[in-house]
């Protein structure tokens, strides 16, 4: 039996970590990146390999998370706002959208792009869900467990590891197969065979690996032919 379980134990190593924050609702939405900072300092992931980016609301968190998501680079994207219900149903509209797109740039982009969006009733609802205590010793900020951005910093680091240890069977096709029916097909022989769909065990990163050094292979090999 195979199990796989992404683990928080040791720091991502191979890219960096893009976190989104909704400037509406500040004051609750520092919190939350305050609290996503703390978590990924705890667990050693360096400072340069944190980006933050800042956007007006809520509504433009999936705008941003999807342009990132198209960074090799980027292994992770945690998206930290703060909906609160007013007079209207305004914030039922905000948070299906928001949710939506978050999850369905996820899927699209195979990467993980966590929801670490509040959606409250009430102002005191979000700050309970925003918690932070501050050292008197050192100043330093340290997430309560009611801090949803730093369980998002957590889920993002599990993925991560997750998508290390598992196989991709989202690719249909190896490198190979697709530069081979670009350039005219046909095997090495010059023979057009019938195109098999392959599913190789190749996690995210290192499929875009094999994948640049093949194009940079058939390319060079092209040019020599010429």
């Amino acid at each position: 039996m195979q199990v796989f379980e992404g683990q928080v134990c040791q720091p991502p190593t191979d890219g960096n970590i893009t976190i989104v924050v909704a400037r509406f609702n500040e004051t609750i939405t520092k919190r939350l990146l305050d609290g996503a900072l703390a978590k990924l300092r705890e667990h050693r992931v360096h400072e340069d390999d944190i980006r933050v980016v800042w956007v007006p609301g809520a509504y433009e968190l999936p705008f941003i998370a999807d342009h990132f998501a198209h960074d090799d680079d980027c292994m992770a994207i945690i998206c930290l706002g703060a909906v609160i219900k007013g007079e209207t149903s305004h914030d039922q509209h905000i948070n299906r959208y928001v949710s939506m797109s978050l999850g369905e740039i996820a899927s699209r982009q195979s990467k993980p792009v966590i929801f670490g969006v509040i959606t409250c009733d009430t102002v005191e609802q979000a700050m309970a869900r925003s918690g932070v205590e501050v050292s008197k010793k050192d100043k330093s900020i340290h997430p309560l467990p009611g801090n949803k951005g730093a369980e998002s910093a957590e889920a993002a680091l599990a993925m991560i590891d997750l998508l290390e240890e598992i196989p991709d069977y989202r690719v249909p096709f190896s490198p190979q197969d697709i530069l081979s029916q670009l350039l005219g097909g046909g095997d090495e022989d010059g023979e057009d065979d019938d195109f098999m769909p392959v599913f190789p065990p190749f996690p995210p990163k290192k499929l875009a690996k094999n994948t640049k050094k093949t194009v940079k292979k058939t390319v060079k090999k092209s040019s020599s032919k010429k």
